[in-house]
Order: structure tokens, then C-alpha cells, then sequence
């Protein structure tokens, strides 16, 4: 086959497999994959939709979800193919609808992956698949009718836990990627004591079997084992994939950034700088081979997950054309590689850091830090720095904390003696989907996450590895279950019949109304969110039909002092964000900024706040940014960038060379995830998902005005805007 380069970009004309060159369309034109390409760009090149028009957007159509489901399910980016576009509806199953109306087609009986999808279409586009990743593994379904793939994996499912000495962990959260005929997986491993380790693998399309392994904790005689204890394969775990993965189709190679071994913010269990956790890896994607790597943290102890996906461009350095890969960190920097060989753009200086005071934690001496470009968030915290939206006598407290608390920048090691301060916190700078590049121009936009982190260690033990489910969620269930369940059920669930047997609907029936001798659980006794967690817990059970191999328990080594981080509070000492008693950060602002990079030169173009604190808008402050939103950017060749904010409700369009707000709409759902940008018969559309809550769990922080707006119900679902129609 030979490469023809169409609008800067080399594809594969006659590919056996793939969407874009099926559908004979115009590179990033069609929103066909999850952030909208294989390459992950978050990129558009439609531009009727531009500067000079944006201000005129209006809402095309509204695709309610109605009811109340989990939050998780909600930042969503939909998947548009042809005229058709795939959504996560009530309860997450898929539901297709008129991309061009919003009208449905179909609704299937298939859960969605929780932020997006992945599509296959064979070569003559007669079989056409929705690959879904939940319940523990991978399962597909018709593109054309939304009914299961019988003929994948076993009877329609692919259990990704088995085919292993140890038990591994089910799928991410975010969709795998299409490359050629393979689905490429992470996994969501948990972050404690006991978690599986992160493998990446790669299965076919067509029949389900698992093709190629790549263990991001490596075995005797793998690349990297000597950077771990002689053991710990058989019990470390983490190292996974949880973000998002990026595929290079031109030479067949797969980027990934992985997480933080486990446990995150303790590593005395694991001396060594722990490949490969914390990296950016390219792999062949055909074989899995390992091509390079980089790894921007050491021996992860402050939860440095990397998870934004890395981003592909071609820029022009030192007087020649370079193809590079850009990888955000939650560091708050930006690492940028030559894309090939993995040499850094620019020098990467290992520097000397502060040493960790707990008993039996060997810290890296050093870490490494990009020379440039310069990091798009703060990453020093000082006393003078702290939130000025409070009392006077609060402020002298904080101030007072800063400075009795260890705070030697970036990476200053955790303490059991005092509490430290990381900043960036455990949240941020880059994020998941906090990306979008303009392969145009080489130029980046980052939405920066900026909260500290403020911990002191404490001694702990584990919980059992055998009874520990791996997922927040998942977690979740497992409490709600020994709590309410166990009793009756038994410790493992085994007697209970799961979801996937009684059917989504069927399996709430009973919880709400009973059934023989098991009483009923009300709203009172039960929340909504408690019974999607227990769900999810049950779904990660084994299925019946699907033999789990046995596997020996696992056994951490002997240590009498192993220290965690403290428990969750969400007031003076929580483990990612530290906030104030008006559930403001305990820094000023601003908390969310968008940032812009030009890559052939390595510097930042602009920085503006991204949103208000509702509570402070009303009191007429604004420009701070937000807090904590999950939302993603969209860049266009139309000189946009688009943004969502899930507590202010805001959509934005800010001019991409200027930073400047052109366009802004309130929405009365919280918008999530990352928009989509599409076109239908010749008409540009962009798609933003809402949600009607953001998961507050019930703590009154998440509630509080200062931290977000609430959404209604009614507002919940999928907004669609575009240009009003010639004539109207």
C-alpha cells in the first residue's frame, strides 16, 4: 500500500480496516472515534462553524436521558458514523440516533463504556461494530441494529480478568482503540494494597482472542524487572492504563500513558523506580514489542497518574519538520518526544529532589524536569498564595499550615512526622481528555486542573486482597453489599443472582419492591447511586458460564510499618484536594486554567481562567476558573476551541489564537466529557453530554455554591448545537 498525504496528514488508502478512509472523507472530518480520531487530537478540521459566526450557534436538537443515572456514565463523548450517532442513554445502555435530529433508531440492551465508544467496520463496511468495555470485560455489538455479537469472544463476551497467574483487571473506563483488526485495552486496576497489575492487551475484532500481552509490571527476563523487587510481579500491581491511549496508524505504533504503581502514595513494597509505571510507552501495535519509552516519574508516591491522552503533530524545530508526541502530566508539565525514537524535543534534566522521611521508603534522588516548554500549572505553593475568599483568622490558619507543613515543590516526598503539601495535587494539572492539538499549526491546548494536595502518612494494613474488588465503583457495591447483602447471600455474592442474569430493570424491580424472603429496599435504606454501585460490584463477579482460573492469595511481603495515606475527609486533609470550609481549594486562583502551547517553538501562547465559582459569580468575582470540572477541549480550523464546564454549566468558544470568549451558553445540566464536532448533509454540528448531578456523594462539599451550579433532571441528556438554517 502506498501513503498519500491529504491536508497534512498520512493515510492508508485501501486499508483493509479502519473508518476514516471507508468513509472516503476528508481527515478529521467525521467523529467516527472516541476524541474523534485514532490519533486522539480532539481536533476538527470542519469550519463553518468559525470566529466570525459562533456567536449565532443555537441548540439544533436535545436527546433527554431521563431518570437519574450514575454520574460516571455521564462524561460521555458521542460517536458519530455516516449520518448516525451513538450515545449512552438511560441507565448507559447504547441508543442510536439521527446524528442530524436526534430521532432514535435503536436502543440496545448493551451498557456503554463509561466515556465513549470504539467502532470497527470491515473493509466493504457489511459488518460494522460497537466495541463496549464494563462488567470486567469487552463485548460488541451491531452498529446497524444494536444487538450483541453472539460470535465474539464467549457467546458475545470477552473476560479480560482471566489468562494469567493472577487475577487481572477489567477494562478501563475510557473506550479501547481500533487499530486495524485489533481492539486495544487498558484496565482499571484500583489504587491500594492488592490491585491487579495494569497489562495492557490487544484482542481481535473479529473473534474475541487476546493477540498480544504487554505487562506494564515486567516478569523475570522482561525489560525493566530489575527496576522492581526480585517478587514483586506476583503481588504489585497498578501501572495501568485508565486514560486514554493514542494510535499512530501511519507507523503502526500505540501510544499509552500509564498510572502510579500501587499503592499510590506508598512504596516501600516496591523500591526501585518501578517501570512502567508513570510512562509514556510506545509499543508496536500489530505485536505489542516494545519500541520506547520515557518514564516522568520515579518511584510515583503523590498518585502522578499520567492519563491524558498523548497527541500526535508534525512542528517545525531548529529549521526542520519533526514528527513529535506530546504527553500532558498531572506534574503540570508538557513532555515532548521526538514520536519515532522517544528523544526528548527538548532536554529532559534529571534533578536532584527532596529525600522521604518514612521508615522504609527509598525515594528517587532524583526526577525529571522538562526544560521547556514551561509548565502550564503553578507548581509552587506559598503561604502569600493562599485562598483570599474567607475570613481574615481562617487565612492566618492556612497561612500558618503552609508554612509549618514540608514544602519543598513539586516532588516533596509524603511525611507520617507532618503533613506536606504537593501542588499540583493528586487531580491535576492534565487530566483525562484535558488535551486537544491543531496538526495545522502545532499548537496544544491544555485545561489545567490546579488544587493542591495536603497529606500526612499513617500506618495501615491492607485490606485482603481476595475480598477487594478493583473500581471505585466497584468498591463502592462490594461495601454496599457485606453491608445490606452479605448476610443472607453470603460473603461472595455467589447465591445472589447478578444484573445479567435478572436484566438491568428486573434487578432494581427486586431491590425497590423485595422478592420471597428478601425484604425491599427503599430510597431511604438504599440510594439511587448505592444501587448502581451494587450492580456494578455484582457485574464484576465471574460470570456463570466463564471459569476463572484459581489463584494463590496474594501476599505482600513482611513488613511490620506500612503506611497509607490518611482516610478521606474532605475538610484540611484529603489525599487529592485540599479545601476550605466554603469548599473553596486552600490556594487562590485561579483553579481551572486553559492554556496554549505553540510546539515548534515550545512556548505558551496565552493562559486564561476557564469559568467562575458559581457562589463567587454571584458576589460579582469572576475569572477564576472552576473547580474540578471533567470536561475536555475541542480545537477547530474554524479558530475555535471548545470547552465545557460541569459546575458553572457553562459552554464556551474561545478564540484559539487569542483566548478570547466568543461564544457562551448556559446549560441547566452539567455538561461533562468532551463535545464532539461533526457534519450531516453539509451542516456543523457540535454535541455536548450533561448530566443532571456531579456525583457529590452526599458530602456537602460537592453541594456547596462556591464548588458548583446543581443541573435538573429535565436538562439531562445530549445537547446539539449548530448554525440556524439558511432562510430561517
Amino acid at each position: 500500500m502506498k501513503p498519500t498525504k491529504a491536508a497534512g496528514v498520512l493515510l492508508l488508502v485501501g486499508a483493509a480496516f479502519g473508518t476514516l478512509g471507508a468513509q472516503n472523507r476528508k481527515p478529521y472530518t467525521t467523529w467516527s472515534a472516541y476524541e474523534g480520531s485514532p490519533d486522539s487530537m480532539q481536533y476538527s478540521a470542519l469550519v463553518q462553524v468559525n470566529r466570525n459566526n459562533v456567536k449565532q450557534l443555537e441548540e439544533a436538537w436535545f436527546f433527554p436521558v431521563p431518570g437519574d443515572p450514575p454520574y460516571e456514565r455521564m462524561p460521555f463523548n458521542p460517536l458519530v458514523v455516516d449520518d448516525v450517532m451513538y450515545v449512552a442513554g438511560v441507565k448507559g445502555v447504547v441508543v442510536a440516533l439521527d446524528a442530524a435530529t436526534g430521532r432514535p433508531k435503536w436502543t440496545s440492551t448493551e451498557v456503554a463504556t463509561e466515556r465513549g465508544l470504539a467502532y470497527w467496520e470491515s473493509r466493504d463496511r457489511a459488518d460494522r461494530r460497537i466495541i463496549l468495555s464494563g462488567g470486567g470485560g469487552l463485548r460488541e455489538i451491531s452498529a446497524q441494529t444494536g444487538e450483541l455479537v453472539k460470535g465474539f469472544g464467549n457467546a458475545g463476551f470477552v473476560d479480560m480478568r482471566t489468562g494469567s497467574p493472577r487475577r487481572l483487571a477489567g477494562p478501563s473506563n475510557s473506550p479501547g482503540r481500533v487499530f486495524e483488526n485489533l481492539i486495544i485495552v487498558g484496565s482499571n486496576t484500583g489504587e491500594g494494597f492488592g490491585s491487579p497489575p495494569g497489562d495492557v492487551r490487544a484482542y481481535d475484532v473479529l473473534s474475541g482472542k487476546r493477540v498480544w500481552t504487554f505487562h506494564t509490571i515486567p516478569r523475570p527476563g522482561e525489560f525493566g524487572y530489575e527496576t522492581w523487587p526480585p517478587e514483586a510481579w506476583q503481588y504489585a500491581g497498578g501501572a495501568n492504563v485508565w486514560g486514554d491511549i493514542t494510535i499512530d496508524e501511519k507507523n503502526a505504533m500505540v501510544f499509552f500513558p500509564t498510572g502510579s504503581p500501587t499503592a499510590d502514595l506508598y512504596g516501600a513494597d516496591r523500591a526501585g523506580n518501578n517501570l512502567f509505571g508513570n510512562s509514556l510507552v510506545a509499543l508496536n501495535a500489530r505485536t505489542g514489542e516494545r519500541a520506547w519509552h520515557f518514564q516522568v516519574v520515579h518511584h510515583d508516591m503523590w498518585d502522578y497518574d499520567l492519563t491524558t491522552s498523548p497527541k500526535l503533530l508534525t512542528v517545525r524545530n531548529n529549521g526542520r519538520s519533526v514528527d513529535i508526541v506530546a504527553q500532558a502530566g498531572k506534574t503540570g508539565f508538557l513532555y515532548v518526544f521526538e514520536r519515532l525514537t522517544g528523544k526528548p524535543l527538548w532536554p529532559i534534566e534529571e534533578r536532584p529532589v527532596p529525600k522521604s522521611e518514612v521508615p522504609g521508603e527509598i525515594s528517587s534522588p532524583t526526577q525529571p524536569i522538562p526544560t521547556r516548554p514551561p509548565a502550564f500549572a503553578r507548581q509552587v505553593f506559598k503561604p502569600e498564595d493562599v485562598n483570599p475568599f474567607m475570613t481574615q483568622e481562617e487565612q492566618e490558619k492556612l497561612k500558618q499550615q503552609v508554612r509549618d507543613a514540608a514544602n519543598e515543590g513539586l516532588f516533596t516526598p509524603s511525611s507520617h512526622l507532618r503533613y506536606h503539601i504537593q501542588f499540583p495535587g493528586a487531580w491535576g494539572g492534565g487530566n483525562w481528555g484535558a488535551a486537544a492539538a491543531d496538526p495545522a499549526t502545532g499548537m496544544l491546548f491544555i485545561r489545567s486542573l490546579e488544587m493542591p494536595s495536603y497529606r500526612k502518612m499513617s500506618e495501615s494494613q491492607p485490606a485482603p486482597a481476595s475480598s477487594m474488588p478493583t473500581g471505585l465503583r466497584e468498591q463502592r457495591g462490594f461495601g454496599v453489599y457485606t453491608q445490606l447483602c452479605s448476610t443472607c447471600h453470603g460473603p461472595g455474592a455467589t447465591p445472589m443472582r447478578s444484573p445479567a442474569d435478572l436484566g438491568p430493570d428486573t434487578f432494581r424491580l427486586v431491590v425497590r419492591q423485595g422478592k420471597d424472603s428478601m425484604p425491599a429496599f427503599t430510597d431511604a435504606l438504599l440510594s439511587s447511586a448505592s444501587v448502581d454501585a451494587l450492580e456494578s460490584y455484582l457485574m464484576s463477579l465471574p460470570l456463570g458460564e466463564v471459569q476463572i482460573e484459581d489463584t494463590p492469595t496474594l501476599r505482600l511481603p513482611q513488613n511490620p510499618a506500612r503506611y497509607s495515606g490518611p482516610p478521606v475527609r474532605y475538610s484540611g486533609s484529603f489525599s487529592a484536594g485540599w479545601y476550605t470550609s466554603n469548599g473553596l481549594p486552600a490556594v487562590g486562583p485561579p483553579w481551572t486554567q486553559l492554556v496554549a502551547y505553540d510546539l515548534n517553538d515550545g512556548t505558551i501562547k496565552w493562559r486564561v481562567p476557564d469559568g467562575n465559582a458559581p457562589g463567587l459569580a454571584e458576589k460579582g468575582i469572576t475569572g477564576t476558573g472552576t473547580v474540578r470540572p471533567r470536561n475536555g477541549p475541542v480545537v477547530t480550523a474554524g479558530g475555535l476551541v471548545f470547552v465545557a464546564n460541569s459546575q458553572d454549566r457553562m459552554l464556551r468558544a474561545y478564540d484559539k489564537n487569542s483566548g478570547k470568549i466568543l461564544w457562551e451558553k448556559e446549560l441547566e445540566a452539567n455538561p461533562e466529557g468532551v463535545p464532539a464536532v461533526y457534519e450531516v448533509n453539509g451542516r456543523q454540528y457540535i454535541a455536548f453530554a450533561a448530566g443532571a448531578s456531579w456525583g457529590d456523594g452526599g458530602d456537602p462539599v460537592w453541594r456547596n455554591a462556591f464548588h458548583r451550579k446543581q443541573g435538573i433532571v429535565e436538562a439531562q441528556g445530549y445537547h446539539v448545537f449548530a448554525l440556524p438554517r439558511t432562510g430561517k
